[in-house]
């Protein structure tokens, strides 16, 4: 009997070991990772995302391996995507476009959720403000990555014609630029009630909310929209603008309209994303500089949407999971950031502009680095197209005296 009770021990001291090898080996294995995204061949990101991925395998290379797949078919990459989540089986590392539809697979166990990973030196990495944009009921499950910022333009040349020398830091210093411009025979600021979003006026609104009511003034928005005195008082602001200081063919303009002002030299103030950069001749480039909105209750916040986002399949293996965030902290790193800034992306991570850059570029780079807080413009929190469309009918009727600041979102609420 002795004699059976020591083979036994011996068998299971051979198995012990045997498996303990078999999970050492396991572990050392290499782990493999597929990264879909549309930012491939002749996407202008196309070749700094591949470099970033060659590097990244190099320094890990026997540890992990990070595959580049898909095509720069951003909506064909999309709609993958979808389609592979909806079949419960996402891939590794993706990039998707921030919409409702994703958002909705937050409720569900298929997406990883960096929330405490980020609380760290990694958090850091990104502008103020930015990373509470992409997390829901605290879980953060996708990280913003490209953005569309918009600050405010001035043109110089008109400023330092009035005697102004910088742009306007407080609300009395910005209705006194807009005085003197005005006087000058300049127009202070370029706005518009026309188009399907009166997008530069809404612009306008989203900043003045966001000095009044801080990054979260849009948080409950769609609950406390009719009753919130952020929203009166912003509206009250934004009348006096337009009804005072702007062109005289606001209502009804257009896009088109509005920056023809702004390009021809004749509008001081001006809203719209880095895109539009391009418009200018280098002369005017050299004299525009970006400014935050002046601060009312809240100082330097930054307005604009996120573009496209990073996600991850969830996993229970740990050795993956540390892998994905290893990539993903690499993938994001200020350094890297810089190489993706070539392709004239925006990004929500902080970075020093390249050496090469545009004058703007680093101006915006730099207002992007100091922001205290961010806030997503009002058309993209308010929901849907018919409530967005709304915003421009009632600020023709407020500014022609049809409607005060309270019946204008009252009016939108109506929609709601």
């Amino acid at each position: 009997m002795k004699k059976l009770t020591i083979a036994f021990l011996m068998l299971a001291l051979v198995l012990s070991f045997t498996f303990a090898q078999g999970s050492s080996e396991s572990s050392n294995k290499e782990v493999e990772l597929k990264f879909v995204t549309w930012w491939t061949g002749t996407d202008t990101k196309g070749p700094y995302v591949e470099q970033i991925v060659k590097d990244f395998n190099e320094a890990h290379a026997g540890k992990i391996h990070v595959t580049l797949e898909g095509t720069n078919d951003a909506d064909g990459i999309f709609t993958q995507i979808m389609t592979q989540l909806g079949a419960g089986n996402p891939p590794d590392i993706f990039s998707v476009k921030p919409q409702a539809e994703f958002y909705g697979y937050y409720d569900s166990n298929l997406l990883m959720d960096f929330a405490a990973d980020l609380k760290g030196e990694w958090g850091g990495q990104f502008a103020e403000g930015i990373v509470a944009s992409t997390t829901i009921n605290g879980e953060t499950k996708s990280l913003p990555y490209e953005m569309a910022y918009v600050p405010i333009w001035y043109n110089m040349d008109i400023l330092n014609a009035v005697g102004i020398t910088k742009a306007p830091e407080t609300m009395d210093e910005f209705w006194a630029m807009c005085e003197k411009v005005t006087k000058a025979g300049y127009y202070a600021t370029a706005q518009m009630t026309g188009g399907t979003n009166a997008w530069f006026s809404m612009l306008w609104y989203t900043s003045i909310c966001g000095s009044i009511g801080g990054a979260g003034a849009f948080d409950n928005i769609k609950n406390d929209w009719a009753t919130n005195p952020v929203y009166v008082q912003a509206a009250e602001i934004l009348c006096k603008m337009v009804r005072e200081y702007t062109t005289p063919d606001v209502i009804g303009a257009t896009a088109p309209v509005a920056n023809s002002h702004f390009k021809g030299g004749e509008t001081a103030a001006y809203l719209n994303g880095p895109w539009w950069i391009a418009n200018l001749d280098d002369a005017r480039q050299a004299t525009t500089e970006f400014a935050f909105f002046p601060t009312i209750n809240y100082k330097d916040v930054l307005i604009g949407s996120v573009q496209s986002n990073l996600a991850a399949a969830n996993t229970k293996d740990p050795a993956k999971r540390a892998a994905v965030i290893e990539f993903l902290k690499y993938f994001t790193t200020a350094q890297n950031a810089q190489l993706v800034s070539n392709a004239g992306s925006v990004l929500a991570v902080k970075y020093e502009p390249l050496a090469n850059s545009s004058k703007l570029a680093k101006d915006l780079q730099a207002r992007i680095n100091e922001a205290s807080g961010f806030i997503a413009y009002w058309e993209n929190c308010i929901g849907t197209s018919d409530v967005v469309a709304e915003f421009g009918q009632a600020l023709a009727a407020m500014i022609q005296g049809a409607l005060t600041p309270q019946q204008f979102v009252a009016q939108i609420a109506n929609v709601m």
